[in-house]
């Protein structure tokens, strides 16, 4: 699957669990269950709760990826 047919939402993370896996809560009011991007992890950047990003939501569901701290 190519990166240009994901679909990518903003959103805020409200908790943080271990091995880099967050709770983020949609604008719908949904939350789903993300895990940071490797360029994220390699780079360190730091997600901490309340923070904006921007999630890759999976097409088949259940879980996303963070992309892009904001």
């Amino acid at each position: 699957m190519s990166s240009k047919s994901t679909n990518a939402v903003t959103g805020t993370v409200i908790e943080a669990l271990p091995d880099t896996l967050f709770k983020v809560r949609l604008p719908d009011g949904t939350e789903l269950l993300s895990f940071l991007a490797g360029k994220m992890r390699m780079h360190r950047i730091r997600v901490l709760i309340g923070d904006k990003v921007t999630v890759d939501i999976d097409p088949y569901g259940g879980k996303g990826r963070i992309t892009k701290r904001l």
